[in-house]
């Protein structure tokens, strides 16, 4: 064994990577490879639940234990502060959501003579592999799978079909594209299939949006105790565990601010939570989100003012950021290069960041540092159990 290398950390893509820098595709902290390339597990490497993993592309790391799973997040957003040499104040606790906790996917189905198939593709491929278990999605997303796989081998045509499902206050929202419905026959098996399955809602996009077929009453999702309409497509924190674990950081590290921004609001995730006795505007680009924001805001007379406002576009300036006691950030992927610029410009002293990249986020982490912040607090955050996808909170002050 003198040749051998011990696995110490697990890199971005989920290869694990020894001291020496060799990448091993399906190995954990604590596994040894061998110089043939034989892999001696560690005591972190655990059998993977579910059956189609190593095919099916939903999850990358289901060998590695909560233990591993942990490090790899925690190091993931440890590496994006340093590389950009910015300090770490307090790192908080890592937290993973626990299995079959998501709430939204998109699955893609495909008929295949009489019958169908359906659930996520191959890693790396348009192939899709036929679910028969799932260890991400929720107990009720899960039972949707054999109705809907027996509703696109009966109605399916050569086309594949994408089921946008998520979890919602009144049951599943479920959105088909590609599944050309016509005819009386057709169309009252799709509503058997809604009323069946108590849909809260079906909505079918033929190209042109999401058109609603079923929704007996109003779709909600109910946030910091507001129950927000909930617009067919709309962002949501893919799990309600995370979703809780997010806000609690944000109303602690903007505890005792009067007035709040929030910017890239959506339909108001962080806002209804830190509303009352605080006042927060909600800015946001997508009309429906706005919309869903300012109705609930209103019919519920919560303190929240909604904005329809493109960030990227057109930031919040610096003079306009100086006016809050604090700013709280949830951008997409990109980052908020330019919004963040402004903000450190500005006379803000204190900024809460969510981010959905560790990346973007350290890019934007050494603007704010540079202009005087202080990163005080950092948590790694891991919505995407058994994904190489990372989220984190984190707070600047100065």
């Amino acid at each position: 064994m003198s040749n051998s290398e011990t696995i110490i950390r697990i890199a971005a893509k989920g290869d694990g990577v020894t001291a020496q820098g060799r990448h091993v595709a399906g190995s954990v902290p604590g596994d040894v490879v061998a110089a043939d390339g034989t892999l001696t597990p560690g005591p972190h490497h655990v059998a993977p639940p579910c059956r189609h993993f190593g095919k099916c592309g939903g999850c990358q790391l289901q060998y590695a234990d909560d233990i591993a799973l942990a490090q790899f997040v925690t190091e993931r957003v440890m590496y994006a502060a340093e590389g950009q040499g910015v300090a770490v104040g307090e790192l908080l606790a890592t937290h993973l959501s626990p299995p079959r906790s998501r709430r939204r996917a998109t699955l893609h189905g495909l008929r295949r003579g009489k019958s169908a198939e359906l659930g996520f593709r191959e890693g790396g491929s348009h192939r899709i592999v036929d679910m028969r278990e799932c260890h991400i999605l929720t107990p009720e997303l899960f039972a949707l799978v054999a109705p809907l796989r027996a509703l696109i081998a009966a109605h399916g045509g050569k086309r594949p079909v994408d089921a946008a499902l998520t979890l919602t206050d009144q049951g599943i929202d479920c959105t088909l594209t590609g599944l050309a419905v016509e005819g009386l026959g057709p169309t009252e098996a799709l509503l058997d299939f809604a009323r069946d399955n108590r849909l809260a809602r079906l909505a079918m996009d033929e190209g042109y949006g999401p058109e609603t077929t079923w929704e007996p009453d109003p779709v909600t999702m109910t946030l910091g105790g507001v129950a927000v309409p909930f617009p067919a497509g709309a962002f949501l924190q893919p799990t309600r565990d995370g979703e809780d674990r997010l806000i609690a950081d944000a109303r602690s590290f903007l505890e005792g601010a009067g007035t709040i921004a929030d910017l890239f609001s959506g339909l108001g995730t962080f806002a209804f939570a830190l509303a009352g006795p605080a006042k927060v505007l909600a800015a946001e680009a997508a009309r429906d989100a706005h919309l869903a924001c300012k109705t609930a805001a209103n019919a519920r007379g919560v303190p929240v003012h909604a904005l329809h406002r493109d960030l990227f576009r057109n930031p919040l300036q610096a003079d306009e950021a100086g006016r809050f006691d604090a700013l709280l950030l949830d951008p997409p992927r990109a980052g908020a290069r330019d919004q963040i610029a402004a903000i450190a410009a500005s006379t803000a002293s204190r900024v809460a960041y969510i981010s959905c990249n560790p990346a973007s986020w350290g890019r934007d982490a050494k603007t704010l540092q540079d202009a005087g912040f202080r990163l005080e607090k950092l948590r790694p955050v891991g919505q995407f159990r058994w994904s190489s996808h990372v989220e984190l909170t984190s707070l600047f002050l100065r």
